[in-house]
């Protein structure tokens, strides 16, 4: 499943998982960690972190090693897709 949010989030907002699903089915899954500055019923932000999906794997890998170097691939094709600073 692939998740096309506007605007891209930065790197540093992204986090890598991986998810065993069925066994022997493992998925790389990006989330993309939301800004709660706005919101007034989260009482300490150093406490929490939300996140929601920002695109995860299609197909499932035999393998955790595999699902992740999957997933840091996919996080390097978005870094590559960036604008130079």
């Amino acid at each position: 499943m692939h998740c096309d949010p506007a605007p891209m989030p930065a790197l540093n907002d992204l986090a890598l998982t991986v998810e065993e699903r069925e066994p022997g089915q493992f998925y790389w899954t990006l989330l993309e960690a939301l800004d709660n500055s706005g919101r007034s019923d989260v009482h300490d932000l150093h406490d929490t972190l939300d996140y929601r999906v920002y695109r995860s794997a299609a197909r499932p890998q035999t393998s955790h090693s595999n699902a992740l170097a999957l997933g840091v691939a996919e996080l390097q094709k978005i870094s590559a897709s960036r604008p130079s600073a």
